[in-house]
């Protein structure tokens, strides 16, 4: 596999917390992981390679656990792709600071290769697919035809594929996305996502055909008297 020698993405925007590059040994670093680990054991015989993250609503944490899952998973020597599919308030390229003029809306409309688009990252295996320019239509692109074969072509390319979505009650777009990849991480924030809207989002998803494999449960506050707490800062 060759690509573009673009520019090398250094992780910069501590903001975004992309902790499992920043702190690798910090227990949330470990809480990727773990994550990390039950999504390979969720399915035995069908390999999970594309996967989805998305949330009810915006501001509950979808895009740092998709950075952060796509750290761990590179962290294990798998090469791995982070797309932004959010194609209306994209935020990776904030996030790894890269400029956004080319990404993923650009590939879906052949007006340049995957491989010409990506953006290596310093993190070791670990690459980065910008939004792209917004469309005036992000569903119709998604699914479009050159959706599909721009899954199966990321496929050959890398162990993992994870697409960063818009949230789930606010447009379609996760739905599409949803029914075309292995499986989908649903993020909720802990203090902020109501019941309704969880079930809701929940409901949609079913309702695309699309293979939950799990939920993250973010901005839970750590006390000291947590297990794993202990465990990792005692000694």
């Amino acid at each position: 596999m060759a690509f573009k020698k673009n520019k090398t993405v250094r992780i910069i925007d501590p903001a975004r917390k992309l902790i499992a590059s920043l702190d690798p040994k910090s227990p949330i670093s470990e809480q990727y992981r773990t994550i990390r680990t039950n999504i390979q054991y969720s399915s035995i015989d069908n390999e999970i390679h594309t996967i989805m993250v998305t949330s009810s609503g915006p501001g509950e944490g979808k895009s740092t656990s998709a950075a952060n899952l796509a750290v761990v998973f590179a962290q294990l020597g798998k090469k791995v792709l982070l797309v932004d599919a959010d194609l209306r308030k994209p935020t990776a390229h904030r996030t790894f600071g890269i400029n956004n003029l080319f990404g993923f809306t650009t590939v879906l409309t052949k007006q340049a290769t995957l491989i010409k688009t990506v953006h290596e990252t310093e993190e070791k295996d670990l690459y980065i697919l910008t939004s792209g320019p917004i469309p005036p239509n992000p569903a119709e692109l998604l699914s479009s035809k050159s959706m599909e074969q721009f899954i199966e072509e990321a496929k050959e390319l890398f162990d993992y594929v994870i697409f960063d979505t818009p949230p789930l009650l606010a447009v379609a777009d996760p739905q599409i996305i949803a029914n075309k990849v292995d499986g989908s991480i649903f993020v909720v924030s802990s203090g902020k996502t109501e019941i309704e809207p969880a079930k809701k989002a929940k409901e949609l998803l079913v309702n695309a055909q699309s293979k939950m494999l799990g939920v993250v449960l973010n901005n839970k506050e750590m006390k000291s008297n947590d297990y794993y707490y202990y465990y990792g800062t005692k000694s």
